[in-house]
């Protein structure tokens, strides 16, 4: 019998942004409007900067190793939501998501994977604010336009 492999309950967020200001969001294909950020567990030995190089890549089809991808240093600890407990050891509730930002060029092609994501928009800081389905999110954009405001 085949063992049940289960996440780690430790993940990364991936801000992607251009110098416009524009934000990449993913439509997750399990879940009718949640829009996101690249997002993804850690894997087995695996590094968070090499988590989060491998869900870029994964999920948008980009290669972090032509851009710079910072560790912005920002963690937060949240619960699992209900539906998705399953896919984590028995009794594991919570999770510590690392957020990360990408500055790619506006023109950079976008090449998703459909079981993860059936689509992508650019959108402005505070459209994304809205429009994704997490708080940890909605901080991690914060916390772009808190670094853009810095770099002015």
């Amino acid at each position: 019998m085949k063992k049940k492999l289960y996440k780690i309950p430790i993940s990364v967020l991936v801000v992607i942004y251009t110098k416009q200001s524009s934000i990449l969001l993913l439509h997750r294909a399990d879940r009718k409007n949640y829009w996101q950020s690249v997002t993804g567990s850690i894997e087995k030995k695996e590094t968070l900067i090499e988590a989060a190089r491998r869900e870029v890549y994964e999920e948008t089809g980009i290669n972090t190793n032509e851009y710079f991808l910072h560790d912005w240093k920002l963690n937060h600890q949240y619960e699992i939501y209900k539906h998705w407990r399953h896919r984590y050891e028995p009794n594991i509730t919570h999770n510590i998501e690392h957020i990360f930002g990408l500055e790619i060029p506006l023109k950079t092609l976008i090449k998703l994977s459909p079981s993860e994501h059936i689509e992508y928009e650019w959108v402005n800081i505070e459209d994304a604010k809205k429009k994704v389905f997490s708080w940890t999110n909605v901080i991690a954009l914060e916390k772009l336009h808190e670094i853009q405001t810095l770099k002015r």
